[in-house]
C-alpha cells in the first residue's frame, strides 16, 4: 500500500474496520487506554486497525494480534496528514477515533481531505486550560482554544475522559458543554489485575525490606515529581521509606539531581518504565499521584485495583473523581510538599483496604467498550 506500512492482523470479516489514529505507542497512559480498547472491542466480533504515524515505542509489542497496525511513516504528527488521507480513502473505516490533540486536528483535516464520508470521533485525555497556559510562550499553547473552537465542530463526537476534564474543555474552546460525552478510560483489565498478583521483580520489594513509595507516569514537568521528591525527603527524615518513579522522561537527570541534593539519592530509584507496573503497585506500601494536571490519571485508577492505599494532588482533573471526594484516598493541594508529605505519613499508618468493587466498575474495560460502541453506532 503506497504511503504506509501494514502489518496483517485480522482476517477480512466483511466489516468495515473500527481505526485509531496515535502519533505512536510510546508508554503513556492514552495510549495505553487505546490499547486496551483495542483488546475489548476485537473480543466483540469487531476489526480495528491501529494508525499510527509512527509505529514506534514501549507499547508497540502490546498491540493485539487481532489488530491491524498500519505505520504511517511519518516523523511528526503533520506530516501524517496525506497518508492518513490515503489511508481513509483506501480503507474506508467505519469510524475514525484520535486520541490527543494534535493527532485530533490531524484526523479531522485528513477526513475533510479524503472527501470521505467516515465519522471521525476526537478523544481528549488531559485538561486543555491547564496544558495550554503552560505553553503560552509558544504560539501553539496560544492557538489551541481558536483551532479546537474551529475545528472539533467537524467532529462526529467529542470524547472527554472526565467530568472535569468535559467541563474545561467547554470553557477553553467555546464548545457547547452539550457537544462533550465523558467516557471513563478503560483502564482495569482482567489481565491487568492477573499482572497485579504477581511479584515485582525488583530487590526492594523483598521481604524485610522497608517500605516502598511509589509514582508512576513520564518524567515531566506535568507529573510534578519534584515535589513528591521533596515530600519524600521529609517522610525519610521521620521514618524508613524508599521511594520508586516508574517512568521515562525529560526530566530523569533533574529528578536525579535533586535526590542527591536533598540527601535520599540512595533511597530513590528510576528504574525507568515497566509494563508490569500493577504489580509494583500491589507490592508498594503506598502510590502517590503528584501531578499537575491530568485529564482521568489511569495509574491513580491501577492503583486502586491493585489494592495499593492511595494519595493524590487535588489537580485538575479526575483525582477527586475517582477518589470520590477524598473517601478513597488523601486529596492534598498541587505543589505542596509539606502537605504531601503529611498526607503520605498519614497514608503509611493506615491499615490496607480493598476498594469496593462498584467504585472500580464504571473504569472497566466492559463500560468503555459498551460506552464507544454505543458513540460508534451513533456516528
Amino acid at each position: 500500500m503506497a504511503g504506509y506500512g501494514v502489518r496483517l492482523g485480522v482476517t477480512d470479516s466483511g466489516l468495515k474496520p473500527i481505526a485509531f489514529f496515535l502519533p505512536s505507542l510510546v508508554g503513556g497512559g492514552a495510549e495505553r487506554v487505546i490499547i486496551n480498547l483495542a483488546h475489548g472491542i476485537t473480543e466483540r466480533g469487531f476489526p480495528v486497525d491501529f494508525v499510527v504515524a509512527a509505529a514506534e515505542g514501549a507499547l508497540l509489542d502490546q498491540v493485539p494480534p487481532t489488530v491491524r497496525l498500519v505505520d504511517l511513516h511519518a516523523p511528526r504528527v503533520l506530516r501524517s496528514l496525506l497518508p492518513l488521507a490515503a489511508y481513509l480513502r483506501r480503507e474506508r473505516p467505519r469510524v475514525l477515533i484520535s486520541s490527543m490533540n494534535y493527532a485530533n486536528l490531524v484526523a479531522l483535516w485528513a477526513a475533510r481531505l479524503a472527501g470521505q464520508a467516515t465519522p471521525v470521533v476526537v478523544t481528549v485525555h488531559t485538561t486543555l486550560s491547564e496544558s495550554s497556559r503552560r505553553q503560552q510562550r509558544r504560539l501553539t499553547g496560544r492557538l489551541w482554544p481558536h483551532l479546537l473552537r474551529t475545528f472539533y465542530p467537524w467532529a462526529a463526537n467529542v470524547v472527554a475522559v472526565s467530568r472535569g476534564a468535559a467541563d474545561d474543555l467547554a470553557r477553553s474552546s467555546g464548545l457547547p458543554r452539550d457537544r462533550v460525552e465523558v467516557v471513563y478510560n478503560p483502564v482495569i483489565t482482567t489481565a491487568g489485575l492477573a499482572a497485579a498478583g504477581r511479584a515485582p521483580d525488583h530487590p526492594w520489594f523483598a521481604p524485610g525490606q522497608p517500605p516502598v513509595i511509589l509514582g508512576v507516569g513520564r518524567l515531566t514537568r506535568q507529573k510534578d515529581f519534584p515535589t513528591l521528591i521533596r515530600a519524600f525527603a521529609e517522610v525519610r527524615r521521620r521514618r524508613p521509606a524508599r521511594l520508586m518513579i516508574l517512568g521515562e522522561g525529560e526530566d530523569r537527570s533533574g529528578l536525579t539531581a535533586l535526590a542527591s541534593e536533598l540527601g535520599v539519592v540512595d533511597d530513590v530509584a528510576l528504574p525507568g518504565f515497566r509494563d508490569n507496573a500493577m504489580a509494583y503497585m500491589a507490592g508498594s506500601a503506598l502510590f502517590v499521584l503528584s501531578s499537575g494536571w491530568e485529564g482521568l490519571p489511569t495509574v491513580l485508577i491501577e492503583a486502586l485495583a491493585a489494592g495499593a492505599r492511595v494519595v493524590s494532588t487535588d489537580c485538575p482533573s479526575g483525582p477527586r473523581e475517582i477518589l470520590q471526594d477524598g473517601r478513597l484516598g488523601a486529596l492534598v493541594p498541587v505543589g505542596d510538599a509539606p502537605a504531601l508529605a503529611k498526607a503520605m505519613l498519614e497514608a503509611l499508618e493506615l491499615p490496607a483496604g480493598r476498594v469496593p468493587s462498584e467504585a472500580l466498575a464504571p473504569f472497566t474495560r466492559e463500560a468503555a467498550v459498551d460506552h464507544y460502541l454505543r458513540l460508534i453506532e451513533k456516528a
